[in-house]
C-alpha cells in the first residue's frame, strides 16, 4: 500500500471519530438507539425467551461501538507505520500511544459537545480496542508473510 494513502486512511478515520464525537447527546443516542432496536428485533426472533431490556443493549451496543472504531484506528496506525518502513515493534508502539492521546483528547473534546462528557472508562475502552486492532494487524502480518514463503 502506498505511504500516502494509508495515512489518508488514519486522517479520515479519525475525522469519522470526531463526526461521531461531535454529535449533541440527543442525536447520537437517537442513532445508536435506532440501531439497538434492529439488533434486539433480530435477536428476539433469534432467541425470543431472552430478556434484555433496551437501555442494557444500548449502553452495550454504544461501548462496543468506542471498542469497534478504535480498533480500526489502531489497525490503520499500524499499517501506516508499518507501510512506513518503521520497526514492527516501534511502529506498533507509536500506533498505541497515538489511540491513547487520540482517546483522551476525543474525550476532552466531548466536554464542549452539549449532553456529552468525558469518560476514563471510554479511554480504557478506546485503548484496548486500539491495542485489538494493533494486534491484528501484527497477526494477519504474520501470516501473510508465512503465505509469500510458501508460495516463493
Amino acid at each position: 500500500m502506498n505511504k500516502k494513502i494509508a495515512w489518508l486512511l488514519v486522517i479520515l478515520w479519525m475525522v469519522l471519530i470526531f463526526f461521531f464525537s461531535s454529535q449533541v447527546a440527543t442525536d447520537s443516542n437517537a442513532m445508536s438507539t435506532g440501531v439497538t432496536v434492529f439488533i434486539r428485533n433480530f435477536i428476539n426472533q433469534a432467541l425470543p425467551n431472552l430478556d434484555i431490556s433496551i437501555e442494557t443493549l444500548n449502553h452495550l451496543i454504544r461501548k462496543s461501538a468506542h471498542f469497534c472504531v478504535y480498533l480500526g484506528l489502531g489497525f490503520l496506525l499500524n499499517n501506516a507505520f508499518h507501510v512506513s518502513d518503521y520497526l514492527k515493534f516501534k511502529g506498533s508502539f507509536y500506533a498505541l500511544i497515538i489511540s491513547v492521546l487520540y482517546a483522551i483528547s476525543d474525550e476532552y473534546h466531548q466536554m464542549f459537545v452539549p449532553g456529552r462528557g468525558p469518560g476514563v472508562k471510554d479511554v480504557i475502552i478506546d485503548s484496548l480496542g486500539a491495542l485489538t486492532g494493533i494486534l491484528i494487524f501484527i497477526v494477519l502480518l504474520n501470516i501473510s508473510k508465512k503465505i509469500i514463503r510458501v508460495f516463493n
